[in-house]
């Protein structure tokens, strides 16, 4: 599953990394938005828009829908200092019902009461229109269907940059993800 020597995050966090990416005048960043009811808009508006939501919501799913994965998460409290000694350690194996537990602290910012800890656990769940996708599901239905998107995406004109899992329907392990932004910064 994820056989790299060293993983780890960048100093300052991913949050940082992005806001370097986008320390420019020109470019205008909003947050808690409702992309889709300001669609219109913002096309007409900037002279580039990057995308980073389901491609297939985009074109209002014209040619249908891609599926995706969702995730459900639980939370809790433990009375110990460390639980696990990282930030994250991901189960593949399938009996254990959740796929990583995060434990909060050992991000850059995550000190906290030196005995207890916050940890979060990480569940599959199947996706319906309108819950949070977070994965793409890559089988031979799925790809094809993409490739029409995509094909769609392509006679944007540069307007607008499809990124990420869900504007590229894509796996991305987080490295590839932050190569594959930092490709589109240049």
């Amino acid at each position: 599953y994820f056989n790299d020597d060293y993983q780890g995050i960048p100093k300052g966090g991913y949050t940082k990394l992005v806001e370097n990416m986008l320390k420019h005048d020109k470019i205008t960043v909003e947050l808690d938005t409702d992309f889709f009811a300001k669609k219109d808009e913002y096309l007409q508006k900037f002279d580039r828009v990057v995308y980073t939501g389901p491609i297939d919501e985009f074109f209002d799913y014209k040619l249908g829908e891609l599926e995706y994965r969702s995730l459900r998460f639980e939370t809790e409290e433990k009375d110990v200092g460390n639980y696990q000694g990282n930030a994250v350690i991901n189960y593949t194996d399938a009996e254990t019902p959740y796929t990583r537990v995060i434990e909060h602290k050992h991000f850059e910012f995550g000190k906290g009461d030196p005995d207890k800890t916050i940890i979060t656990r990480e569940y599959p769940a199947d996706w319906h229109k309108g819950d949070e996708p977070y994965y793409p599901v890559n089988n031979d239905r799925n790809n094809d269907l993409y490739a029409q998107y995509k094909e769609m995406a392509d006679k944007e004109d540069a307007k607008v940059i499809f990124g990420g899992r869900l504007g590229q329907y894509k796996y991305y392990n987080m490295d590839q993800v932050i190569a594959a932004a930092l490709e589109a910064v240049n």
